[in-house]
């Protein structure tokens, strides 16, 4: 009897301390730490320089400013040519509209850092995984919510 009451005993500590360190260790985040924060932020910066970049030179092709003179020495000669410009500057300007649509969604997920909800999914209120984070920085799903969204 008294050996079941000791092992009772050290069995009833143990499994509390397993449970007590099992809520400690494994409570979930309900945000990114700012060390974490600045990491995301500094990611975005990068991203953000690099679509503005872009989208100049994507606006330049599109008014000829950055023009050498190459581009459009024989459109004038037939007119299928100048279909096919037509076509070209189409395309130029919806590719424009969606590289300044990521520049807002970049600019946006800024302002989540600044507020401290980075991170956090719109859908589900979860944190969204470093890696998803890093490689789409401008999300507000996890993979999760997109999923569900996309069926």
């Amino acid at each position: 009897m008294f050996l079941f009451y000791c092992a009772s005993t050290i069995f009833g500590t143990f499994s509390h301390k397993i449970e007590n360190n099992m809520t400690t260790n494994y409570k979930e985040k309900s945000r990114y730490s700012d060390k974490e924060l600045k990491e995301f932020e500094n990611i975005i910066n990068s991203k953000l320089e690099n679509a503005r970049i872009e989208l100049r030179h994507l606006k330049d092709s599109l008014s000829r400013n950055n023009d050498a003179g190459t581009d459009n020495t024989a459109s004038t000669v037939k007119v299928l040519e100048d279909g096919a410009d037509s076509i070209e500057k189409e395309n130029l300007s919806q590719l424009a509209a969606r590289q300044q649509k990521f520049i807002t969604n970049l600019e946006n997920a800024l302002v989540r850092i600044k507020n401290r909800t980075y991170g956090i999914c719109s859908k589900t209120g979860k944190l969204i995984g470093k890696e998803r984070l890093k490689a789409v920085p401008h999300t507000t799903l996890s993979i999760e919510a997109k999923l569900r969204q996309s069926n």
